[in-house]
């Protein structure tokens, strides 16, 4: 019996030691859209799945860096694990519920490093920036997904719908996903998703996808003051539910042929960087929007 159990947890081992990682980039599209507290919150309820997460977060130095959030030090940042100055795991902190954050700040070698790398059969979540030209780095283009959080007021929704279209523009951008954050419940959220997702579909040829809605909760605001995230401070409460079921559903997202970094950790160039498909969009599609 010993014997079958030990074959049963190395087969086991060897099976997850396939997993391919999941990176995922999650930004937001307006004034006050806090898509750095959405990451931190999904991250810390994949960790409660059983995933290893790891957050890249483009925003280090500004008043929304996940570190200061979490009140943690990173010894170094990407660029140090770029340039072999730091392994991965010397460079990252470690938050409270063992979410790994590595600030990767603008500017720096984003498009030479892989992050599948980083975290190999993990997912790994992009805190990512979108510039004032509706652009996004180099490191989030790499995501397999691209998720935005957008709250349900008529402004924010405006600003959504803007910020979409510049990213269709600068990126051919063919498919991406988006969170709504703060709804009254599920009625309004519907409502939503479904103006958002046919407004995409007829004016820009975009495949929008709801990623799914977080409640109105006040214990995120008490969360915050506590330093946690509202999924390890007040793991009943509601929007603490809706980002567990939204991470669950994250899990089932279909695998899209993932983007080649320009140079990884570990490899020399291996050919030049192949944009994944929610970057690209086709030649109708392109007419469709002319």
């Amino acid at each position: 019996m010993t014997k079958l159990v030990a074959d049963q947890a190395d087969g086991l081992r060897r099976l997850l030691a396939h997993t391919p990682t999941r990176v995922i980039a999650v930004a937001g599209m307006g004034p006050g859209e806090d898509a750095a507290a959405a990451t931190m919150n999904l991250g810390a309820a994949l960790v409660h799945q059983g995933k290893d997460v790891l957050v890249l977060d483009e925003h280090g130095g500004t008043a929304a860096a996940i570190c200061a959030a979490w009140a943690i030090d990173p010894l170094g940042d990407l660029a140090d694990v770029a340039d072999r100055r730091l392994s991965c795991e010397g460079a990252v902190a470690r938050a409270g519920c063992g979410v790994g954050v590595l600030p990767a700040p603008l500017g720096d070698r984003h498009a030479e490093i892989d992050p599948r790398l980083l975290c190999r059969g993990g997912v790994v979540l992009i805190a990512a920036q979108i510039d004032a030209e509706g652009r996004l780095s180099a490191l989030a283009r790499m995501a397999d997904e691209l998720l935005l959080v957008l709250q349900p007021s008529a402004a924010s929704i405006t600003s959504a719908y803007a910020g979409i279209k510049r990213l269709h523009y600068a990126h051919g951008l063919k498919q991406l996903r988006f969170l709504v954050d703060g709804v009254a419940g599920a009625e309004e959220a519907q409502r939503i998703t479904t103006n958002l997702a046919n407004t995409g579909s007829r004016y820009l040829a975009v495949s929008l996808e709801a990623a799914g809605w977080v409640r109105a909760d006040p214990h995120l605001a008490d969360a915050r003051r506590l330093r946690q995230t509202v999924v390890e401070a007040f793991p009943a409460s509601p929007a603490a539910v809706d980002f567990r079921r939204v991470a669950v559903d994250m899990g089932g997202w279909p695998w899209r042929p993932a983007a080649r970094a320009v140079r990884s950790v570990a490899a020399p160039p291996q050919g030049p960087r192949v944009d994944p498909p929610w970057v690209r969009a086709t030649p109708a599609q392109r007419a469709a929007v002319a």
